[in-house]
């Protein structure tokens, strides 16, 4: 039944003060039993026990007081309920870790280690190890900026062998202290995680990030695993200016990555550059490049520089077979050889060069040509080749500017019969161009003639001939089909007078124009074939009858024994001949260049594959390709009804280009062709003569001002020219 608790406890208290300690306890007793929540009376019955030497029973109390307490939430209260027990018994281990947790958890970290410290001793002296090591642990988790501590926390860790609960705490420190900027510290503690277990890839992982971090990069590099982050490293090392050790570290990278033929490639890019062709073919062999192009072409290169080179231009022949549309890269790549590696070069080239004729793209195959033989000069072999395109696909200013080319490179062979067989052609075709002269003196020489200036001057008189062939129309006209040439009663077309623009100038008080010299008569179809194939006398006197005679003309005597000429006087003189006709509608046998070549090439007709040349060329020219624009318009210049456009835009675009030579060329060809309009053939004439002018060749430019002037009158300035070419041509 319920006691009085009132009257129990005035009983208890009148035994406690009577001295009879026992009974107030039993009192005590009674009321804690009957109330069990009655927390005052249970912590004044531990005070009892304590006061009666009774130490467990009062701890007893205490700590369900204390325990009562802290699930309440009063921390402070339970905490000074725990210093009462120490007080009865200092080395009450539980007591120590609970009194520790609630000064931690106040901030107390001081409080809080002096009581941990003291269970650490305590259990150390009873040779409680394990005990020990478990409050060093609790010890090191008290205060989280106390990292020092935290680490002596890990390391009690490690002893209990409790690796893993180890490796968690030292990743959580590494990580607070990078971030803290500490990043010494973050790669202490993760070297000790590292010690703990080398294939953990969280901790190398860490260990990179804080090494590259603090620019460490060869540490880095040693914990680097993927290969961004030697990817990394390698772009870090090259920023610095450590090219080697950069290229070390992206090996490395291959060595760890040995299916990543992406990282191979690079590589062998590299060694490539530098030179290194055995380490690069290493990186990259035609087995690891399967199927991908590009790297198949980068296993080519290798290839084509070293030796032999043999299966490099294979592998590129191979990849033009499967996709035709790689014929630039190819001559790309052999362009790019060649500068190193000449012969491997102009394989890889010829590969490209020959597709394009099989496609019958005669001025892309000359092109690939022309650009190696710019890289690489005096390369005979290259150079032939681009003559024998030139003749098959009918590029005659290509095949001419070629053969040049050709005969310097005998010439600097030493090949003295092949140079002057090709340069006396040469000059048998343009007796007026000193370059061509200039070879067939070294070519002389070369062969070992003793006197070469007193030579040409000979043959340029007519004494000894020179001797040449029209490689583009060999035979003449009547040998390609075997018939004799028409033959026609009419009178050939009257060249247009120039007496009465003279007469009309001196009356008009302008200085009168030399008159302009009369053009060759036109041949007879045989003989015309017999100039073109036989020897061939060049006929001094009307070439130098184009200019007015000067008042000391050089000649050579042929009676005296020793011969001295200036030849340097008679080359000055030396100038072409005014082309027949330069006004619309003019027509002459040169139209029949393009039909033969077009016959030839099995074209006839091939009205559409001009057109669409035409066309490329002037796409070609848009996208800035000024030679490959030329190279496929003179493809289209062998189409009789384009003739006249084509040859000039490509005489047009020479002339910007500042080719005047040949500009020149291309403008008489395009007066030998019918004018679309009248318009055209007056701006054609008009542009020649400026062409001229800029050329020096007074005569010429003057005799075709006179001619546009009779045709289409005060056509833009030419009457001013007129009055400047009169004066220069006079001397004033």
């Amino acid at each position: 039944m319920p006691i009085d608790r009132a009257l129990t406890l005035r009983n208890a208290e009148k035994l406690i003060r009577q001295g009879k300690l026992d009974a107030g306890i039993a009192e005590y007793l009674r009321l804690v039993e009957d109330s069990p929540g009655d927390w005052a009376a249970k912590n004044t019955l531990g005070d009892l026990y304590a006061r009666a030497g009774q130490t467990d029973k009062a701890i007893e109390q205490f700590l369900e007081i204390a325990d009562h307490l802290g699930e309440e939430g009063a921390q402070a209260k339970a905490a000074a309920v725990f210093k009462k027990i120490l007080k009865l018994k200092p080395d009450h281990e539980p007591v120590l870790m609970k009194i520790a947790e609630i000064l931690a958890n106040q901030n107390r970290y001081a409080d809080a280690r002096a009581h941990l410290n003291t269970l650490i001793e305590l259990r150390q002296a009873k040779g409680d190890t394990r005990g020990a090591l478990h409050a060093k642990v609790r010890l090191g988790a008290l205060d989280p900026d106390d990292y020092e501590g935290r680490l002596a926390g890990a390391n009690a860790r490690i002893e209990m062998g409790d690796k893993a609960g180890a490796m968690r705490d030292l990743k959580e420190i590494a990580g607070e202290l990078a971030d803290k900027g500490r990043q010494q510290e973050a790669i202490d503690a993760l070297h000790e995680a590292e010690k703990l277990n080398p294939d953990d890839e969280e901790v190398r992982e860490r260990l990179f990030d804080v090494h590259f971090a603090a620019g460490d990069m060869p540490q880095a590099r040693e914990k680097a695993t993927t290969i961004e982050q030697f990817r990394m490293v390698a772009a870090s090392l090259e920023g610095q200016g450590q090219a080697d050790a950069a290229l070390d570290t992206l090996r490395q990278a291959a060595v760890l990555n040995s299916g990543d033929n992406e990282l191979k490639a690079e590589l062998a890019r590299k060694f490539v550059g530098r030179g290194d062709l055995t380490t690069a073919a290493e990186y990259l062999t035609v087995e690891t490049a399967g199927d991908d192009p590009d790297l198949l072409l980068l296993v080519a290169e290798i290839k084509l520089r070293g030796e032999p080179f043999d299966e490099g231009v294979t592998i590129a022949r191979t990849l033009l077979e499967q996709d035709p549309s790689r014929r630039d890269r190819i001559a790309q790549l052999g362009w790019t050889v060649a500068e190193g590696h000449p012969e491997a070069g102009f394989k890889t080239v010829e590969v490209a060069a020959d597709a394009a004729v099989a496609e019958g793209d005669w001025g892309a195959a000359a092109a690939a040509l022309q650009e190696f033989v710019t890289r690489v000069p005096n390369h005979v072999p290259a150079l032939m080749r681009l003559v024998e395109i030139c003749v098959d696909g009918g590029l005659e200013a290509t095949m001419y500017s070629a053969q040049s080319q050709l005969a310097d490179a005998y010439i600097a062979a030493g090949s003295a019969s092949e140079a002057l067989f090709i340069a006396e052609d040469l000059v048998a075709r343009e007796p007026w161009d000193k370059s061509n002269l200039e070879r067939f003196r070294r070519a002389l020489e070369l062969s070992g003639e003793p006197d070469p200036d007193a030579l040409i001057a000979a043959r340029l008189s007519g004494e000894s001939p020179f001797t040449s062939t029209d490689i583009l129309l060999a035979g003449g006209d009547t040998a390609l089909f075997g018939e004799e040439p028409a033959k026609t009663d009419e009178p050939p077309a009257a060249e247009p007078e120039i007496d009465d623009l003279l007469a009309a100038a001196a009356a008009s008080g302008e200085p009168a124009p030399k008159k302009a010299p009369p053009k060759p008569p036109r041949r007879r179809a045989d003989e015309e074939q017999h100039f073109q194939l036989s020897a061939n006398a060049i006929d001094l006197e009307s070439i130098l009858g184009e200019l007015e005679a000067p008042s000391m003309s050089p000649t050579a005597h042929a009676e005296t024994e020793s011969v001295e000429v200036d030849l340097s006087l008679m080359l000055e003189e030396i100038k072409p001949p005014v082309p027949a006709g330069l006004k619309a509608g003019a027509s002459t046998a040169s139209d029949l260049d393009g039909v033969f070549a077009d016959l030839r090439a099995g074209k006839s007709g091939g009205a559409d594959a001009a057109e669409r040349a035409y066309k490329r060329g002037v796409e070609l020219r848009k996208a800035g390709d000024i030679d490959g624009c030329i190279a496929a318009l003179q493809e289209a210049a062998r189409s009789p009804t384009l003739r006249f456009v084509t040859s000039a835009l490509v005489a047009r675009i020479l002339k910007e280009q500042g080719r005047t030579s040949q500009a020149i060329e291309w403008f008489e060809r395009a007066g030998e062709a019918p004018a679309p309009t009248t318009e055209a053939s007056h701006l054609l004439m008009y542009d020649f003569a400026e062409t001229l002018e800029a050329a020096h060749e007074t005569a010429r430019a003057l005799a075709i001002c006179l001619e546009l002037k009779a045709e289409a009158g005060d056509f833009k300035d030419v009457a001013a020219r007129i009055d400047r070419l009169t004066k220069v041509q006079a001397g004033g």
